[in-house]
């Protein structure tokens, strides 16, 4: 390096006894300021290297809000999450106000069976159905004058009783079901005197049985009587009907 610095050096001094301040003939070339006499301009010398970068400047204002932008597509559902804890219960809440009051509903249908029937003269046949013609109540007509009997419609429970007027002999009475004797009454008529006798008794009947009143025995024991202020009555009716 210093060898080829040389030779230009040589290269670059002026011959002919030429001035060193010129060129060619008629140019000069002025000499740097300061420097000594006989200089000559050296090569250009390479770039140098880029500096390092310098530092980031200061954060700007920041800007105006932009618009809202467009809505997202919906993502798709998450997987349903573990059930949490059962919080304690909160306080009891006031009293709501009272609702409207609901439609009439319809009434349960009642059933209904009976019948009370009185005796209205004294002849009565031993052994046979007593007829009772004197009606006090018989609305559904399930009890039959002409027969004396009274025909069940309603299957259920029935309450059957009577209350009947003994004079001049001695009465026996039984309450029939179904051609059965289910109750006997008996009363021994006192001598000039007007005794009472009476029954009741609790049976469960199905559609078409009948129940009624008769004297039994022979006519010894037929003491029955009624007249216009002496009554010899029958009655039932109706308790319950079945369900099933």
């Amino acid at each position: 390096m210093l060898l080829l610095q040389a030779v230009l050096l040589l290269l670059a001094l002026p011959s002919h006894g030429q001035d060193s301040t010129t060129e060619s003939p008629g140019v000069l070339i002025p000499a740097p300021k300061g420097a000594c006499a006989g200089w000559i301009a050296g090569i250009p010398g390479h770039p140098g290297h880029n500096g390092t970068p310098g530092r980031d400047g200061r954060d700007g204002t920041p800007g105006e809000k932009g618009e809202k932008g467009d809505a997202g597509l919906v993502g798709p559902k998450g997987d349903t999450g573990e059930t949490g804890v059962t919080g304690a219960e909160g306080p009891r809440g006031f009293p709501g106000s009272p609702g409207r009051k609901g439609e009439p509903g319809e009434g349960a249908y009642v059933y209904r069976s009976a019948f009370s029937v009185g005796l209205e003269g004294r002849v009565t046949i031993p052994n046979v159905p007593i007829r009772f013609t004197k009606i006090f109540y018989n609305q559904q007509n399930h009890y039959d004058s002409t027969t004396g009997k009274f025909r069940c419609n309603i299957p259920g429970l029935y309450y059957f009783s009577y209350h009947i007027t003994v004079y001049m002999k001695d009465v026996k009475v039984s309450l029939f079901k179904k051609d059965k004797a289910m109750l006997f009454t008996y009363d021994q008529y006192q001598d000039k005197n007007v005794d009472q006798a009476s029954g009741s008794v609790l049976l469960h009947l199905q559609v078409d049985d009948q129940v009624w009143l008769q004297v039994y025995g022979d006519g010894d024991h037929n003491g029955l009587y009624a007249d216009n202020v002496n009554d010899s009555i029958s009655t039932g009716f109706l308790l319950y009907h079945d369900t099933n």
